[in-house]
């Protein structure tokens, strides 16, 4: 793969149904890849979603600005441990593993987007972890790591709340989000599983809402500064 610049000015929103886009093969055989934001050759920084054919692997290697990623289907594995659908796992600068999946599985990705200092490897099943109340009535949260300004979680919306524009939304080094089910509404778009938004830094928007509920992987603060906000 040649240098590709994809969704790659991070001062830009962006939102990609993911249903709409093909999957690409990667260099490991039954490994394809939907590509949602990329700025390099086969080493680059990325989001993706990944899907593992039955018994397929990739080769060992070494992350060496980290990984994190959120199994969505199946069940995916490596020499330290098996991690099925809900199961979160970060990391760190300089990590290595041999992944791979007996029955197939597909992943939300991103890689090189993680803080050196942040050296802490973590792994949440959030089928078994606690929520914590959220940022307004009907919203909860459920961390899954971060350092400093950069934090992920999930997020659960109960039907019929509303996250104002000050929620988490609205915090310094704008947002990500990933729709896992529900449906999420946004500035009069509606946003079911496989929907992926990137608000930057300084984004002006409306409330998020949701009337029937939905369940959403957020990433907060990891975008860059930009003195000019984007529509």
């Amino acid at each position: 793969m040649n240098h590709l610049k994809l969704h790659s000015d991070l001062t830009q929103a962006v939102v990609i149904d993911t249903q709409t886009l093909p999957w690409l093969p990667s260099p490991a055989a039954g490994v394809m890849r939907k590509l949602l934001h990329r700025d390099g050759d086969e080493v680059a920084v990325a989001t993706s979603l990944v899907r593992y054919a039955p018994g397929s692997k990739f080769d060992r290697h070494t992350h060496d600005r980290g990984e994190e990623f959120f199994v969505l289907e199946g069940e995916f594995a490596d020499e330290y441990g098996r991690y099925p659908a809900g199961c979160a796992v970060r990391n760190p600068w300089g990590s290595s593993h041999a992944p791979f999946t007996d029955g197939g599985c597909t992943i939300f990705v991103k890689l090189r987007q993680l803080q050196a200092e942040d050296q802490q490897r973590r792994v949440i099943d959030t089928r078994a972890a606690a929520w914590e109340p959220g940022p307004a009535a009907g919203i909860e949260l459920m961390p899954l790591g971060g350092f400093g300004l950069e934090q992920t979680s999930l997020v659960k919306m109960a039907q019929a709340a509303s996250l104002p524009c000050d929620g988490h939304q609205g915090s310094q080094g704008g947002a990500e989000i990933f729709v896992i089910s529900g449906e999420l509404q946004h500035e009069q778009r509606h946003y079911g599983p496989g929907n992926w938004l990137r608000l930057p830094d300084g984004h002006q928007h409306q409330p998020l809402s949701s009337a029937q509920g939905c369940t959403y992987w957020l990433k907060t603060g990891h975008l860059p500064p930009t003195s000019v906000a984007r529509p």
